[in-house]
């Protein structure tokens, strides 16, 4: 076999380090960036309200989701004439679950609070490293028969989320967020599809399959996105029992 010369692995060498230096969380990230509608416009972005329809145990529950960007965030799902709230902001959180016995506002318990603060960011990877949290590549992994790009983020509160970015599209495909509940260990997975343009100029994605740690599996179908409308922050505070 012919030896290959010490100027030709050189060259090799240096073009694959090239094409290794490539493939950083921060350049998949800002790819993402551009798909979604260019990092100004993300960033454009200071409050959003969804309206969708949550499908639980073969019925439509009627769910809203408000985001204050880096405010505030709050969920509500009626559910059997019951409203199911989830509310987090830069501060504090509540919420309120009849399905769990919990029939008036309760405080979050603390590390609960801490995985849900970055839901308070419509747009969690916009000038992360600005907050102190990290990204780091760790190659690729199948979603749905996809090779898709897998980043780690790490927040400045120690919450890990594994983004899943679809190397065709660069829109994310899965994010799973690693927690704890109750001391025990809580994943959640959620994968998003049929991605559309807003009449902002920003893609979102229309489906969400939520797999709760339970091993729950619930449909969230988006039907109406509206974004910079004015949202009032007292929505945002917990009511008194």
């Amino acid at each position: 076999m012919k030896k290959l010369s010490y100027p030709l692995l050189a060259v090799l060498g240096l073009f694959s380090m090239t094409m290794a230096k490539a493939q950083t969380a921060d350049d998949i990230i800002n790819k993402y960036f551009e798909a979604m509608g260019g990092k100004e416009k993300l960033k454009a972005v200071k409050s959003m309200q969804v309206e969708s329809s949550l499908e639980v145990m073969g019925n439509d529950a009627p769910t809203n989701r408000y985001w204050l960007d880096g405010k505030a965030y709050k969920n509500e799902t009626e559910f059997s004439g019951q409203k199911i709230i989830q509310c987090v902001t830069d501060t504090g959180g509540w919420s309120v679950n009849p399905m769990a016995g919990q029939t008036s506002p309760e405080p979050i318990p603390d590390e609960v609070r801490k995985a849900a603060k970055i839901q308070t960011h419509v747009y969690p990877l916009l000038d992360f490293a600005s907050r102190g949290d990290r990204v780091e590549l760790l190659g690729r992994d199948s979603v749905n028969g996809v090779n898709a790009y897998k980043v780690k983020f790490t927040s400045r509160d120690s919450v890990e989320i594994l983004f899943y970015f679809d190397p065709s599209t660069y829109y994310i495909a899965k994010v799973v967020v690693i927690g704890t509940m109750q001391g025990q260990d809580a994943t959640t997975m959620i994968e998003f599809s049929n991605y559309q343009k807003t009449d902002f100029g920003v893609m979102f994605a229309m489906t969400e399959k939520i797999t709760l740690p339970q091993g729950i599996t619930l449909t969230l179908t988006n039907k109406k996105i509206d974004i910079n409308k004015e949202i009032d922050p007292n929505i945002f505070v917990m009511p008194k029992s």
